[in-house]
């Protein structure tokens, strides 16, 4: 009965995640289109055997399939979900205007980018909501993991100890940790931390590791105590103002939009391991374990978060992808005429490949780490 208790915990919280998201991402293209006058045949969440579905007055079907990992927005006249052909079938004259392949590039593009847009907007929503009735969002002083081989880990420090201060500073969240340890001149560092009640106290070296200079856009070298946070949010009130709340939104959704890039430019030129990239099983697994450890509102802010994610990834220049869609688009608009048929079927053939070569990493990547969690 535990492994069916077990396996709620990760399916139902993954099936409403990425429900929820694709939702979102596909209801942008949606309701652009119809702005635009353009005619959606299907709206699907999920792939396979429809399990449900109903049509509206607008001709839209919309359904519920077998396989909820992600859905799409089929518009009038495309051969496929993905709208990179047209169906083989003369369209009456009526309903060419309707259609998506007829529509002029302008048009064209602000439906395909409208996708990502909504998941960003979503996003920042979310923040601006949770900043605005609860308060502001840190991470604890909690360490959630401890990178192998570096400083905290030579020292004894361990997951789940909670940091009370650095070098004789108080500290109530992790970005505070960050920001003592610094400003450590010595590149020695005292910690004391809390550990199953227990006060402890440790000195030693900080290891200097290279990173990507957040200001300057080159790589600096900083003292860095080798630990993360956990997946696990406090809530401090505050109060502010609705414009103040979606401030601090935009900024925040900016944040980690930039860290993200910054991470995929590490990963490309060799200075992150590519281990990071995950997949669908990744995703199952984090949102299983923060149902399962924490609470409503962390699954909502990793929610968001990957949200961003989704938004970003959508829009990397991949044929097939929105991201691919944009960069044609924005060609056919430059040159002031329709790209060549047979130059896209190869461009998105080759998409294709990219796509599945990138999943079959990320899925080797999620049982690499799930072999390491079960049995290291």
């Amino acid at each position: 009965m535990d492994w069916l208790i077990n396996a709620a915990y990760y399916v139902i919280p993954f099936i409403v995640l990425l429900g929820v998201l694709v939702f979102v991402h596909e209801f942008g293209h949606f309701i652009v289109a119809r702005l635009c006058g353009v005619g959606v045949a299907e709206f699907s969440i999920g792939f396979g055997k429809k399990l449900w579905g109903r049509k509206d007055r607008f001709g839209t079907e919309w359904k519920l399939c077998a396989i909820p990992l992600g859905g799409y927005c089929k518009f009038l006249g495309d051969g496929d979900a993905s709208s990179s052909s047209c169906e083989n079938v003369e369209l009456p004259e009526d309903e060419k205007k309707h259609a998506f392949a007829f529509q002029n590039p302008f048009k064209k593009l602000a439906i395909v980018v409208a996708g990502p847009g909504a998941n960003y907007l979503f996003a920042i929503l979310v923040f601006a909501g949770v900043y605005f009735f609860l308060g502001k969002v840190d991470f604890p002083p909690v360490v959630g993991d401890v990178i192998a081989g570096g400083a905290a880990e030579q020292a004894g420090i361990m997951a789940g100890d909670k940091i009370l201060s650095v070098n004789g500073k108080k500290v109530t969240t992790f970005d505070e940790v960050r920001q003592e340890v610094g400003m450590a001149a010595d590149l020695n560092v005292k910690i004391d931390l809390e550990r199953d009640g227990k006060i402890m106290n440790f000195a030693f070296p900080l290891q200097i590791i290279s990173i990507a200079d957040e200001l300057n856009q080159k790589d600096v070298s900083r003292p860095m105590l080798g630990i993360r946070s956990i997946n696990s949010v406090e809530v401090k009130p505050q109060d502010i103002s609705v414009w103040e709340a979606l401030s601090s939104a935009t900024a925040e959704t900016w944040r980690l939009t930039e860290m993200t890039l910054r991470g995929v430019g590490q990963m490309i030129v060799g200075k992150r391991s590519a281990e990071d990239v995950g997949g669908i099983i990744r995703i199952a697994e984090m949102s299983g374990d923060i149902s399962k450890q924490s609470g409503g509102l962390d699954f909502l802010i990793f929610m968001a978060m990957l949200s961003i994610n989704l938004g970003l990834l959508n829009l990397f220049p991949i044929p097939l992808l929105d991201g691919g869609h944009v960069v044609i688009y924005l060609i056919e608009i430059v040159t002031r005429r329709e790209l060549n048929e047979r130059v896209k079927e190869y461009v998105f053939r080759f998409g294709m490949f990219l796509i599945i070569a990138l999943m079959l990493f990320a899925t080797y990547n999620d049982f690499a780490h799930l072999w390491n969690r079960w049995f290291s």
